[in-house]
């Protein structure tokens, strides 16, 4: 492990594991999926890792302030952890937050805040979120979504967004898998 990661793993731990443990699970799952994929993120995989397993710390009850959770750990991260301010933007921005803060009359506060990291590595997170089940298990993004959707409701602030964003989500899948197929393919 990195500094980064010995940093990261304990902090978002000290914030999920008790109070909230499936998300916590689902934060180690998605960390999990951050190591598969590092061989197309080079020098930025131990970066993608420690954003991975703290995406979902905004959940957190002691950190829950405005209700939007990418924008709640991000500010923790940026005001209190004094996180790598790469980090902290990967986490504001996860998994299309974008269109969530949109829809939460938000989102000039979030871009305002946290500028975006390049789109492979947003693509990354994506990735590895859509991919992992609230238990941590590998799913693929068609049910994932389908579960968020239906865990909120799809008349719900979430599953509204959630609806709107799965274009999006399916398309970052499929340009991190095109470029997981074009590195193995690359002569050693």
């Amino acid at each position: 492990m990195s500094e980064l990661t010995e940093w990261a793993y304990p902090l978002a731990e000290s914030l999920l594991a008790e109070p909230l443990p499936r998300r916590w699970k689902h934060s180690l799952g998605v960390a999990e999926r951050a190591r598969t994929i590092a061989p197309i993120l080079g020098q930025d995989a131990e970066l993608l890792e420690a954003a991975a397993v703290l995406h979902d710390i905004g959940y957190s009850p002691d950190l829950a302030k405005t209700g939007f959770h990418p924008l709640d750990g991000a500010r923790y991260l940026r005001d209190i952890a004094r996180g790598d301010e790469r980090v902290v933007n990967l986490v504001a921005h996860h998994s299309c937050a974008w269109m969530e803060a949109e829809a939460r009359g938000l989102r000039a506060e979030l871009e305002g805040e946290f500028p975006r990291e390049s789109a492979h590595l947003n693509d990354a997170l994506c990735y590895c979120d859509m991919n992992t089940t609230p238990d941590g298990v590998p799913t693929n993004p068609v049910d994932r979504v389908n579960e968020i959707a239906g865990r909120y409701g799809p008349d719900s602030l979430i599953g509204t967004f959630i609806r709107r964003a799965e274009p999006e989500i399916c398309a970052s899948t499929a340009r991190v898998l095109e470029r997981v197929a074009t590195a193995k393919r690359q002569p050693m």
